[in-house]
């Protein structure tokens, strides 16, 4: 190839690349929902002062992803279905919750095995319709940060935290959104609701359990119990943030669109930037002001719920990557932060993030050659 054909050929790459980024980030004007977002921050607040009272913050997290993936989990409609539907999927939740918590200070053994099942139960979730797999994976992102959460917790001698009380933080957070629900279902005259996340799958429909399905679904369960084990197994430091940013990363289903996984993958990571240059500022504080701080952290990963709630539609990178740093704030906050912290975490999220795109480039070429074989044989 000589000098100018190459030469020709950078701004062609160059414009490709700027073209994709552009759609990774394109900006959907109608797609703001601040009256939802406003709505998750009045019912978090509740929560986080009640905490912020008694003096027992490490539950804060428990009843913030409580309130916020049951309304992910509302199916809108009438109050008593809505209702029991939500209590059914806390129900299940703080059964997570309490395996998470409880094998969470456990050895590593028992973490990858536990996180192998949840992924690929959650996986195969698919055969009960679109929604409760979107349901199961909600709750598989929830296990995943809670195990974090527990093991960062576990060595801190100044820290108490009881499974119980972390069950029922969930459970109360979930409790919260019935109640926001039957409010606004007084106010509106008893009258059915929309779904608040309308563009969430409310599919029902049951599925036949193809083998691209059940093979993708224990492909995903290999690679967070891998990651897990990369995590804990070799006790890296910080090193929940491997299998939580794979979590993140890697495409749920096979049916979804290349554009989306490259959203995923640059929200982890954005979010795990922002979570970590947040997290430096604690490191050279101490006393009343370390408390200080920490709360106005805690403050700051609510508000980044809040628009992730209010974001989704506007562009999917910016709300993976709110979600993600509220989340990662609220797992390392009771832990000790320092020059070197940030390091680790960044690195831990960028093998992360690169073990789901070469599991996703891989799942595709599989994927291919699965279709192809149909064909070929016909």
């Amino acid at each position: 190839m000589t000098t100018e054909s190459r030469r020709a050929g950078q701004p062609v790459h160059r414009g490709k690349l700027m073209t994709w980024l552009s759609k990774v980030f394109e900006l959907a004007p109608g797609g703001l929902n601040w009256p939802r977002a406003v709505a998750f921050l009045d019912a978090g607040l509740v929560p986080m002062f009640v905490f912020w009272a008694i003096g027992h913050e490490v539950y804060l997290l428990s009843a913030l992803f409580g309130l916020l993936f049951a309304a992910l989990a509302d199916p809108g409609g009438g109050f008593g279905h809505r209702a029991l539907y939500i209590a059914l999927f806390a129900l299940i939740g703080a059964g997570v919750t309490a395996l998470a918590f409880g094998v969470g200070s456990e050895a590593w053994g028992w973490l990858v095995l536990t996180s192998f099942v949840v992924t690929l139960v959650s996986g195969l979730a698919i055969a009960f319709g679109v929604r409760r797999f979107v349901n199961g994976m909600l709750l598989n992102v929830w296990f995943i940060v809670a195990v974090a959460l527990e093991f960062s917790i576990h060595d801190e001698a100044r820290i108490t935290s009881y499974v119980w009380a972390q069950v029922l933080s969930w459970t109360g957070g979930a409790a919260l959104w019935i109640t926001v629900t039957f409010l606004w279902w007084l106010i509106r005259r008893r009258t059915d609701q929309d779904q608040p996340f309308s563009e969430l799958p409310g599919d029902t429909s049951r599925r036949e359990l193809t083998r691209p399905l059940i093979l993708f679904a224990v492909i995903r369960a290999v690679v967070i119990a891998g990651t897990v084990a990369l995590a804990y197994g070799l006790d890296l430091s910080y090193g929940s943030w491997i299998p939580i940013a794979a979590m993140i990363g890697l495409k749920p289903s096979l049916e979804q669109a290349a554009l989306v996984s490259a959203q995923r993958l640059a929200g982890a990571f954005i979010g795990a930037v922002v979570a970590g240059l947040l997290l430096w500022v604690p490191a050279s504080e101490s006393g009343v002001r370390l408390f200080a701080v920490n709360r106005g952290l805690e403050m700051v990963a609510l508000v980044l719920f809040m628009h992730g709630a209010g974001i989704r539609l506007w562009n999917y990178t910016l709300y993976t990557a709110a979600i993600a740093a509220g989340a990662l704030i609220l797992v390392d906050l009771p832990q000790p932060s320092d020059n070197a912290a940030e390091g680790y975490r960044v690195l831990w999220t960028l093998c992360g993030v690169g073990i789901s795109l070469i599991v996703m480039l891989f799942a595709g070429l599989l994927t291919r050659r699965t279709a192809k074989t149909p064909s070929q044989q016909t």
